[in-house]
């Protein structure tokens, strides 16, 4: 395994953290287990399972806030997944890829309205075009928020206006991509007295563009992959 030395919390470039290694030794989630009916019926009677992801070294003294992300997976030919670049202007994981999300409001009857509340707000996807399935286990980021991820099916059809003070890019990769462990790979931080730092990223070819997918957002996709998989 390859060490590289930094603040544990802290990745400024994670292009830069050698990979320590890729699963490729696991198996895909089989093509037919990623189709809207095979999808619907594992979130209405799940496996026994366990995230292997949960929770990010600590980088900030302020207390946890509750957050929802929305996993959007779009009903084309080819199931993709729904992700933004967030704008570079955000206080707290700008520029890095995302699922539309952001923290849980007072007024937010579920954690699923927030995140369709927040789908809505970042890139103007209208709710009627969305079927929520179920949410996975909570994910804490380094910046304290507690993420549920909200997995949904989205029918096409839908025309997406990305809100530029939160959201510089939106785009699609393919879930079968995304739930492939031979495009996980494995990086680790550490920064010299001990104490380090794992996390994965998923980089994806986009038309000659990488989309360089990490982080939380690999995380949650992990368990994703987990939960499918089970």
């Amino acid at each position: 395994m390859v060490n590289a030395v930094a603040p544990v919390g802290a990745v400024v470039d994670p292009r830069a953290v050698p990979v320590a290694g890729v699963d490729s030794d696991l198996p895909a989630v089989p093509a037919e287990r990623l189709s809207a009916a095979a999808l619907r019926a594992r979130f209405a009677a799940p496996p026994v399972w366990a995230a292997e992801v949960r929770r990010e070294p600590r980088q900030t003294r302020r207390s946890p806030a509750p957050a929802a992300v929305l996993v959007p997976i779009v009903q084309r030919a080819e199931p993709m997944v729904l992700l933004t670049e967030r704008a570079t202007r955000m206080s707290t994981h700008s520029g890095q890829i995302a699922f539309p999300g952001g923290r849980v409001d007072p007024g937010d009857a579920s954690i699923a309205d927030a995140a369709l509340r927040e789908a809505w707000e970042e890139v103007g996807l209208e709710a009627g075009f969305v079927e929520v399935l179920g949410e996975l286990p909570t994910y804490t980021t380094i910046t304290a928020f507690v993420v549920t991820p909200v997995v949904a099916l989205v029918q096409p059809g839908f025309v997406l206006r990305p809100n530029p003070a939160e959201v510089a890019d939106v785009f699609e990769v393919p879930l079968a991509f995304l739930m492939d462990p031979a495009h996980h790979r494995r990086h680790r931080v550490d920064d010299g007295s001990g104490q380090s730092r794992h996390f994965f990223s998923m980089p994806y070819d986009d038309h000659g563009r990488e989309r360089y997918v990490w982080g939380a957002t690999a995380g949650m996709l992990r368990n994703l992959y987990r939960f499918l998989s089970a």
